[in-house]
């Protein structure tokens, strides 16, 4: 366990029974006994510690987004590449079974050809300019933050449909809303995939919305109520397929043994087994192609 203050770690690592504490990041990194770790820090300062712990030789499980923007995430796959390390960032509804079924069922040609993809994460939160979502400094604003899930969503939908792990998209057109601090506050953009897939995205940090996500095809569609939270815990989650709009809805569901978390870490964990430097769940080239999607949404 690693903190910027030795009191904070102590009390933290006591409270969840971990054997040790750091006073600092650094000190941390110069543990011998420290194999890998897991950085969650504020979006700007992701760039240091990832270069830092890589070149500490420490493998890498890093908070979405990997970086402030694309040249921020190029820099850190440089260098765990360099230092040859396992790096993955932190998108844990891509670990979870919901989305693996969801694969399953668009690789199936259940729902025939995909057409239309809709992804959403959306709350409402009062402003508070001492927020990081709120604080520029500190990479606000709802496209880093959570504008990533719906663009990692439908390009993984869009790569499934062609038999990939992922898609880029071929146009984007987006539109924002900036307050008064100087980050956006709710953002939507359209994304254009080869084979005329079109898809929609949005997000917002003071706009509720029901945080959806369905994918159109020529034979029906796909509805996740929680593509994002599937299950916090162990338990059930569903897909619901309908194949027209007058025809009765079909629950399929898909059983988690371990929480939304939980799979996550046990994703890195294999892949360190196995000897793999990165994770085809979300794959080097796959985070640095959402970081471009979110360079041009925010522009």
């Amino acid at each position: 366990m690693g903190s910027r203050a030795i009191v904070p770690a102590w009390n933290f690592a006591q409270k969840y029974g971990i054997p040790k504490a750091h006073g600092s990041y650094d000190s941390l990194l110069k543990d011998p006994t420290v194999d890998a770790v897991y950085i969650a820090t504020p979006h700007p300062m992701h760039l240091e510690w990832v270069l830092k712990a890589a070149k500490a030789g420490k493998h890498i499980l890093c908070e979405k987004p990997l970086g402030m923007n694309a040249s921020e995430a190029k820099r850190m796959i440089e260098a765990v590449r360099k230092h040859r390390v396992f790096f993955m960032e932190a998108f844990m509804y891509r670990c979870h079974p919901q989305t693996r079924k969801l694969v399953q069922l668009i690789t199936s040609g259940l729902i025939g050809e995909v057409r239309l993809i809709e992804a959403s994460f959306c709350f409402n939160n009062p402003v508070d300019p001492k927020h990081r979502l709120f604080n520029k400094k500190l990479g606000g604003g709802g496209i880093l933050d959570i504008g990533c899930y719906p663009v990692s969503f439908v390009r993984l939908v869009a790569g499934a449909s062609q038999g990939k792990l992922f898609a880029d998209p071929i146009q984007t057109k987006s539109f924002l809303h900036q307050g008064k601090t100087g980050v956006d506050e709710w953002a939507i953009a359209a994304l254009k995939f080869k084979g005329d897939i079109l898809a929609e995205v949005s997000c917002a940090t003071r706009a509720q919305k029901d945080n959806t996500a369905r994918i159109c095809g020529s034979k029906g569609t796909l509805t996740l109520e929680r593509p994002w939270f599937a299950s916090w815990g162990p338990g059930k989650s569903k897909i619901t397929f309908q194949k027209n709009w007058n025809s009765p809805k079909r629950d399929i569901w898909i059983k988690s043994d371990r929480g939304l978390y939980a799979v996550e870490a046990d994703e890195v964990g294999y892949c360190l087994q196995k000897g793999l430097k990165q994770s085809p769940v979300m794959s080097w080239a796959d985070s640095l192609g959402n970081a471009k999607v979110l360079d041009e949404w925010m522009k």
